[in-house]
Order: C-alpha cells, then structure tokens, then sequence
C-alpha cells in the first residue's frame, strides 16, 4: 500500500531548478535513504511533502501522519516547553538516549540533547512516515545505535535524508538520489547504491560509446559520397559529350547523401544517448608545516568543570607530531570542551596542558552559524591579491561552490562548512583539529575530504560521529570513561570490539551473580516448603513464589 505519492513534481528556487517531472511512490514499510550533493533541494523534498513549501506544479498526496525532524540541530521551537510538555514525551526513550536529566532546561542542554529531545518527540506522535533531515548530526554512538534499533523495529515507512554512510547501510533498502533535477531509483542500502551507480555508468558510457562509433562510421560515409558527388558535379561541368551522364550520377549521389543523413538524424533524434556525467571531482589539498618533532600537546592531571560538575579530571594523555586521534565519548561528556582547552580558548579546572611553542594549529569548530551573516566566501577568507583570489575561488569551485559573491546567510550549512574548510586549506598548519567536520558536507565531500586527510602528513585530532569516517582516519583514540580522558593505543573498530566484549563479560558476570542468588532463594523456599503440612494456606502462595524464581532463572 501506498503512503505516499509524488507525481509530475516540479519546483524553482531561485532560479534553480531543482526537480523536474519527478514520480515517487513510498510503500508500507520502506526504508529510504535520500542521498544528493548539497543544494540539490533534499531538504526542500522533504519541505514539499509535509506541505511546507508548494510546488510549483504537480501533486504531492499522504496516506496517515507525518512525523518529521528537520536538519537544523535549533530545536528549540519543537522543545523549549520541555519542562511543562513533560508528559509529552517518553521518557524511557530520553533514558535510552542518554539525556542526563529530565529537569535541565531546554537552553542548558547540549546541541546533541536538543536533537535527542526533539527525536523523542517526533516518535511520540505515532507517525506513519517518519521523515529525518540528518538525525544523526550531533548524536553519540549509543544515540546513533538506538535510532537504528528502533528504525527496525518501526512499523511505518522511513525517509531519511543522511550524509552519514554508516547509518545509511544499517537503516536503508532504498537510495533515492537527487541529481540534476531528477530523482534516480536504487535498490539497497548506501554501499549497494554506489556499486550500482558505477555500474550504470560504466554501461551508459559504453552504450554512448558504440553509438558515437555507429556516428562517426556514417559520417565518414557521408564525407565520402559527398565527395563523390562534388567531383561528379565538377566532372559534368568539363565534359562535352557525357555532361548529362555525370549530371545524372551527381543528383544520385546527392540523393544518397541526403538519404543517409536523414535515416541517421532519424535515427539519433529517436534513440540518441547523451554522454553520461561522472561525479563531479572534489579535490582538497592542504597545505602542510614541514616543522616535526616529538611531542606536540601534552596534558598533566588536568579537569575542566562548570560550575559543580566535572567533565573530566585527573587526566594525562600526549599527542606527538604525525598521529591521528580520535575522540570518543557520550552526548555532553565535554568533547568540544577538551578541544577548546586543548586550544587554549579556555583554561583547565585543575592540572595543566602543554602546547609546543612552535606548533600551528588549524581549528574547525563545530559551529556552522559563527561566520559573519553580511559577508561574502570573499571577504571571510580575506583574499586581496590576484593569486589568493584565484586560489580561493579554485578551491571553492573544486567543492562545488560558485557562489563566491553571495552573502553568508544566503549559503546552506554544507557550503558554510566548506567555506570554514577553505580558510583551512589555505594555511600551512602542523596539526589539524576538526569538531564534526563532516556535518552538513555531502557524501562525495566526505569522501573526498577522507582521501585528502589520509595524504595529510601532520597531526590529526577528530571528534567525529561518523563511525566510518573515524575507523578510516584515526589509528588512536582518546576516550572519556568514568570521568577521565585517556589515550587509548588502538582504532575505532578495535576499541569497539573491546568494548562489546566487556560488555559481554560484565554482563555474563552479572547473570551468574544473580543465578546464585536465585539458586540461595530457591534453596530457602524449598526448605521452607518442606516445613509446611498439606493443606497449609501458605503452601500455594510459597509454590508460586518459587515457580517464579525458577522461570527467572530459566531466562537468563
């Protein structure tokens, strides 16, 4: 059954055309991912369909309730009555998120908190489509698992707007791709999708090619008749006797030059193939600080706190000059926090860090809103000479930028953080400190940026939620556990098997705990029993008391 349906969907923004005499029709259950370079107008699908924007022609008709988790990680507008709605929301899901207090003020929690809220929300209303505009962004590892179970589980249909590859494979069986002004169909999940967009390529551009082969035979049959029939021409003109005969043999090549061209005009207007366009290249390059040596950032029993609470304490970890580390740790444990003292934009609570006098540092912050609304890409990469100019408007292009004149506040995220990324390139740094740096940049930017990272030959220090990114750049993590930041000698994949072990340990350990205080139980209640004569009142209560204890300790 139909949830929804789009038909003869067209829609301009500004100029831009973003969809074309686009058809979809959403089924009971699906699970679709909408994949497409920033700007290709994903969010404004989604916009369409839940009849907040009109398009300007076709139809766009739902079967059932909406539920719908915009892009922007502000979701005041959807929580900031969080204390009074209480009741609205379910609170074993906040559990399960890992919110760390029900009572916290909207405004006082973190911008992961604020998604995780606004999730809890939108699962509250019982949707029969559920659409997500990045709901990834922001969330913790734990927080990113439980979406995923509970995407599972979900009956209802599932759209979901994503640059995180990981959660794609794990949640989708449909790619829609917004390229162009269409919308290609793929079955699968995200790494299907991109074995079968290579394949269709490499047999459209070799469908192409035959066909230009096929043209260009012609055409040269073509070149040799019309060659024929000018020196026919030019022969009837010289001889006397025959001027009729070569007249004659000029129009019948005439005719079979005009006859050849209109089968193969016929034959292209009907069945001509357009060369097929390949992903269009993105390319970084940073410039690097041939400066080495050993250590490069050092911390020495050193605490941040705000307020009463600690977000760490006690911790000692360095980073020497080459290595790449991960951060890792739940929604508020003061990941950013640690950048920033790490950076020296604020000071350590208690212990000390230590920075190399000599080392140079190029920070991407998380925040894609703390550029200046009424400047142009231009003015905020403070470009003079011809050379800088041409620089930065090749590396905006390389990005798929162009719109190097257009104020800030007219630039979506993703071309706000590909902005912040160029004034990186730009700068010769020894290390590299990036906070989310793939949030809002399309999935050919993540993994062009992945390709540039892995040739970058300084320093790399990642807070990142996205998993596949983390395994392919880091080979070393710190992670906060119990209240500590500790440098940990192994990846992201490694440590996460660790932990699932542990996990497995402790818990195993547990239910054998708990075994043998059932089996103590269990022992009492028999003995107990044993004491009783037949006929006892007590006997039937003690006998289903101790059939319970048994099931119990039947399903651990």
């Amino acid at each position: 059954m139909n949830v929804m349906s789009i038909k003869g969907l067209k829609k301009t923004f500004n100029e831009n055309r973003l969809f074309q005499h686009v058809n979809i029709d959403i089924h009971q259950g699906e699970r679709i991912g909408i994949v497409g370079p920033n700007g290709a107008g994903k969010t404004t699908l989604a916009r369409m369909i839940v009849k907040e924007i009109d398009p300007d022609e076709g139809t766009v008709s739902c079967k059932g309730k909406i539920g719908y988790l915009k892009q922007s990680i502000d979701q005041e507008g959807m929580i900031e009555n969080h204390r009074v709605d209480r009741d609205f929301f379910d609170f074993k899901r906040e559990k399960e998120l890992g919110i760390r207090s029900l009572n916290v003020e909207a405004e006082n929690l973190s911008g992961g908190e604020k998604l995780k809220l606004a999730l809890t929300k939108v699962w509250s209303t019982n949707p029969d489509l559920l659409i997500l505009d990045e709901p990834t962004n922001h969330l913790d590892e734990k927080g990113v698992n439980w979406l995923i179970r509970e995407l599972h589980s979900f009956q209802g249909a599932v759209l979901v707007i994503s640059h995180d590859r990981y959660f794609l494979d794990q949640t989708t069986s449909r790619i829609l791709e917004v390229e162009a002004g269409k919308i290609n169909d793929y079955q699968g999940n995200y790494s299907a999708y991109r074995i079968e967009k290579q394949n269709r390529y490499e047999e459209q551009l070799h469908h192409y090619s035959v066909q230009q082969k096929e043209v260009k035979r012609i055409e040269g049959q073509l070149a040799g008749l019309t060659k024929w029939s000018e020196k026919a021409h030019r022969e009837s003109t010289k001889q006397d006797g025959a001027k009729e005969y070569y007249r004659m043999k000029a129009k019948k090549m005439d005719r079979q030059v005009k006859s050849k061209q209109k089968r193969l005009e016929k034959e292209l207007q009907k069945n001509k193939l357009e060369q097929p366009d390949q992903e269009k290249a993105i390319r970084f390059q940073f410039q690097e600080n041939n400066s080495r040596g050993k250590r490069l950032l050092e911390a020495m029993d050193a605490g941040k706190c705000y307020e009463d609470r600690w977000l760490f304490r006690r911790s000692s970890f360095y980073m020497k000059y080459g290595e790449r580390i991960g951060i890792v740790g739940e929604n508020g444990c003061g990941k950013t926090t640690l950048l920033r003292t790490l950076l020296g934009l604020e000071r350590p609570s208690e212990g000390e860090v230590w920075k190399s006098p000599s080392l140079k540092i190029g920070y991407l912050s998380q925040d894609v809103h703390d550029l200046p609304e009424d400047k142009t890409p231009l003015d905020v990469l403070n470009v003079v000479t011809k050379e800088e100019i041409f620089q930065a408007k090749s590396i905006l292009a390389s990005m798929g930028m162009e719109r190097v004149h257009a104020t800030i506040n007219q630039l979506s995220l993703g071309e706000r953080t590909k902005l912040k990324l160029t004034r990186m390139l730009m700068n010769k740094y020894d290390l590299l400190i990036l906070d989310e740096p793939t949030n809002h940049l399309d999935l050919p930017s993540r993994e062009q940026l992945e390709s540039t990272l892995q040739s970058f030959t300084g320093s790399l220090l990642i807070v990142s939620h996205d998993v596949y990114f983390l395994e392919k750049m880091c080979e070393r993590l710190f992670v906060f556990e119990d209240q500590r930041v500790k440098r940990v000698e192994m990846n992201l994949s490694d440590f996460r098997s660790r932990m699932k072990e542990k996990s497995s340990f402790v818990s195993s350990k547990k239910d054998e705990e708990q075994k043998m205080l059932l089996d103590n139980e269990i022992s009492a209640l028999i003995s107990e029993i044993s004491l009783l004569l037949p006929g006892d009142e007590k006997l039937a209560e003690l006998d289903s008391r101790l059939k319970m204890l048994v099931e119990k300790k039947r399903l651990l």
